[in-house]
């Protein structure tokens, strides 16, 4: 796996040299990676909720104590199949391709990783909430608008936080 994220890691260079003069090449790595991982996400989200789950609602039943039945949507119940998988390759990207300099221990890295994630997630939520909800703005501005601030709390928190190098 290291040999793939050095095949990576020299593509992403290679397309880094225009832009050295204006940006780290720690930053340039984290947008790269965090782009390819938004696009695999497009992609597998648009198989899944086509050709996986075909549109149809989902049932799903817990069988602990009493059982538990859920019914999802079909776009809901794509996020829960696909989210996992572009969490752990957001995860191999970021610690084997840009953050590679941190000497804390995997499984410590993972559980801050997902916890940045987590927040990322409130921030949407919540920032949907107030922007669409209370304000009244359009939800695609909106969006973009926590896009950019949770691009910015995640390459801060897995910079300081998650992969950091002591």
């Amino acid at each position: 796996m290291r040999h793939l994220a050095q095949i990576i890691t020299r593509i992403i260079d290679f397309f880094y040299r225009p832009f050295s003069k204006w940006m780290p090449e720690q930053l340039f790595r984290y947008a790269a990676c965090g782009g390819g991982n938004m696009v695999l996400d497009w992609v597998l989200y648009f198989l899944v909720y086509n050709f996986v789950i075909g549109h149809d609602l989902v049932y799903v039943t817990f069988p602990y104590g009493e059982e538990i039945n859920l019914c999802l949507t079909p776009h809901i119940a794509s996020l829960c199949i696909v989210f996992p998988i572009t969490l752990l390759t957001g995860f191999w990207l970021q610690k084997y391709v840009t953050f590679t300099q941190s000497n804390l221990h995997g499984a410590r890295q993972l559980m801050r990783y997902i916890l940045i994630v987590a927040v990322n997630l409130a921030i949407n939520y919540f920032g949907l909430k107030l922007c669409v909800d209370i304000m009244g703005w359009y939800p695609t501005p909106s969006k973009m608008l926590i896009t950019l601030i949770t691009v910015a709390v995640s390459y801060l928190g897995q910079k300081y936080y998650t992969f950091i190098h002591r």
